[in-house]
Order: C-alpha cells, then structure tokens, then sequence
C-alpha cells in the first residue's frame, strides 16, 4: 500500500491533546497543503489563519461556548488551530473549505501530528462576541468560517477511536 492510501485509512479525529506544542514549520506545511486544495473554478477566494496563541484560542472556545450555550466547550483544548474562511458570497466557499480542510487533516496525519475538525463557527461569525474575535485575527468581516482545524499532539492516554465502515462502495462494469 502507498503512504498516500496509508495515511488516509490511518486518520482518525483526536478530540485529547496534550499540551506539546506544534513546530510553526509543521503549521506552515499544513497551511500550504491546504492552499493546495481543490477550488471551485480555481477561483481560491479563502484565507487560512495559523493560530498558535492560546490566550486567543481559549477566547475563542469561551465565546462559542457562551454563544452556543454549551458548558464546557474548550475546542478539545487543541494547541493551534487553522481556520480556513471564505468570502460569504463564494458561490462554492463551503466547498472549497471542506477540501482544504481535508488536506491538512491528512497532511496533519502524515506529520504524527492530531486534528479534529470544528464546525461551531458557521452560523455564529456575525455575533458580535465572535465577530469580535475574528476581526482581531485580521478574519475578513465578508468571510465566514465554516470549519476549523484543531491541531496537537494526540494525549497518549487517549485511545484512537476504531474505524467503522458505514456506507457502501458499488462498482458498476
């Protein structure tokens, strides 16, 4: 079997980080494999922003938490997040950022290093409280965000979940 194929039927989501940070290099290549990422007529009307700080991450967690009304949300307490958005009127923004989002999750894999995707984002970026929170990561206000890369090293402690096979493949000669 080649890496490639070896890498996708490994990844699984990791929702226990430990708190090993995640070389700013390794970010960069997650952010580049996600630029690389098919685009609706190429059009590439995203933005990816690497966030490393944790006071901001936090920030982040807490408000969705307060928006959403769900006690305890901390994002599964990642160590860096990138956050693809797109402009709102992308005719294939939500697309696009699927496909991005699954490069650096692969990539992520590829790296040792775990992600888990969050979607809180998507109905919520033009709350003021998280609007707020995006304009200070310099988040376009006609951007939305439609998923967020979690990232870190997976806690040992965690167990990897099994994968289940749900669906069906049919090959039609």
């Amino acid at each position: 079997m080649n890496e490639t194929m070896k890498t996708i039927l490994e990844r699984r989501s990791v929702r226990s980080f430990s708190s090993g940070p995640v070389a700013e290099e390794i970010l960069k290549d997650l952010a580049d494999a996600a630029m690389h990422a098919p685009s609706g007529m190429c059009r590439k009307t995203w933005k990816f922003t690497v966030v490393m700080n944790q006071e901001i991450i936090k920030r982040l967690a807490k408000v969705i938490e307060k928006v959403l009304d769900r006690p305890g949300y901390d994002m599964y307490n990642p160590v860096a997040l990138i956050i693809p958005s797109n402009e709102r009127d992308s005719k294939y923004g939500r697309e696009d950022n699927a496909c991005a989002l699954q490069n650096i999750f692969l990539a992520a894999e590829s790296y040792g290093v775990g992600s888990v995707w969050i979607n809180q984002l998507t109905g919520i970026c033009d709350t003021p409280e998280v609007r707020e929170i995006l304009n200070e990561m310099e988040i376009p206000e006609n951007h939305i965000v439609y998923g967020i890369a979690a990232l870190g090293f997976a806690n040992p402690n965690a167990t990897k979940p099994a994968y289940r096979e749900i669906g069906e493949v049919k090959i039609i000669r």
